[in-house]
């Protein structure tokens, strides 16, 4: 490397590691002083705060790592436009594609390193994060189905239960429908269905089952009786946040099963599995168009750059949240939703670059 990228390449690291010290302690802060009156009131553990602010720091910083960078992006280039340090350097004979080099190196470490965090350490994180606030910030949410829970388990099997208690492992009204073809091969109920930890299996209590053979129809009843069933009864109606905790090997296994099961939350799990790629994609984006924007000597000095800067940034929030929603509401394409704002913003970077060349 040449001094001229180790001097780029430093100040672009360590800005956005500055960003990311301002930054996070604010939101911690405005965080706990919104959150304060509700943790007290529960008596979480000083311990669990701890804990949870540790995984709110993993979890944010993840969400936000384009937008941190960006945002430091513009803020040292701006100095380096109003020092005239850009303008010797292109005078020098330094192409603005050559000098566009380090800030592309950096890019790639910030990348990979977004793309480790989203993969694996940020499922984690988002784990702790959400038992954390459903536990003691929003106790009176439910976090996953409860009432006329209908699941497909796979391509024979059905099963159904009126209402279930996650705390418990507990289904009412419980019924299993195993089907070869379109034709009903048996068909059980049970008063209630409790999940057994221990062995893995289920008891059944007021158990009756019904086979259908060649047209004869037998009935087997028992008060109670214990099966091993192929899934685990809090797999049926996994919890709002299941995709985010999961890396993404086991989050490709869920969204397979899920879509086995006819889940109606695919379009919520697939944005996710979608945006462990889209975000790192989205980094190379933003630096591009901050460098185009930032490169010049403006009148307004580094005050014009970071409005601007600002401006572009709550755009791409917009678009992100708002496709994002659509994709978990409706039947939208969530690769559509992920990939769009990638997408137009994509072709402002290169507008913008073609401007700052000439």
């Amino acid at each position: 490397m040449k001094i001229l990228d180790w001097y780029i390449l430093k100040r672009y690291l360590l800005t956005f590691l500055m960003m990311l010290l301002l930054f996070i302690p604010i939101g911690i802060t405005v965080d706990l002083a919104e959150k304060v009156g509700k943790i007290l009131e529960n008596k979480a553990p000083f311990a669990e705060v701890t804990a949870y602010y540790v995984d709110f720091t993993v979890y944010f910083a993840n969400l936000l790592f384009p937008l941190f960078l960006f945002l430091s992006v513009i803020w040292f280039t701006s100095k380096l436009a109003n020092n005239t340090e850009i303008v010797a350097f292109l005078s020098s004979g330094v192409s603005f594609s050559r000098f566009l080099r380090p800030y592309l190196i950096g890019a790639t470490l910030v990348a990979g390193l977004a793309l480790v965090l989203g993969m694996y350490l940020a499922p984690i994180a988002s784990q702790g994060f959400n038992e954390f606030k459903f536990k003691y910030l929003k106790k009176n949410k439910k976090v996953q189905k409860t009432r006329d829970v209908y699941q497909q388990i796979n391509d024979n099997d059905y099963i159904y239960v009126s209402s279930f208690v996650p705390e418990r492992k507990v289904g009412m009204n419980f019924t299993y429908e195993h089907f070869e073809g379109n034709e009903l091969k048996y068909k059980v109920f049970a008063d209630n269905i409790r999940y057994i930890e221990e062995d893995s299996t289920y008891r059944l209590t007021g158990y009756l089952k019904r086979t259908f053979e060649n047209g004869i129809e037998t009935v087997e009843k028992v008060r109670r009786k214990t099966i091993k069933f192929s899934f685990e009864l809090e797999d049926l109606t996994p919890v709002e946040y299941a995709a985010e905790t999961k890396s993404y090997g086991e989050l490709l296994r869920f969204i397979a099963a899920e879509k086995r099961r006819g889940s109606p939350n695919i379009g919520r799990y697939e944005v996710v599995k979608l945006k462990k790629w889209s975000l790192p994609v989205s980094i190379f984006i933003l630096t591009i168009i901050a460098v185009a924007v930032s490169s010049v000597k403006r009148r307004g000095g580094m005050g014009i750059n970071l409005a601007f800067g600002i401006a572009i940034a709550m755009i791409y929030v917009f678009f992100d949240k708002i496709f994002g929603v659509m994709a978990e509401q409706s039947n939208f394409p969530a690769v559509i939703a992920v990939w769009f704002p990638n997408f137009i913003f994509g072709i402002l970077a290169v507008y913008l670059l073609q401007n700052a060349k000439r």
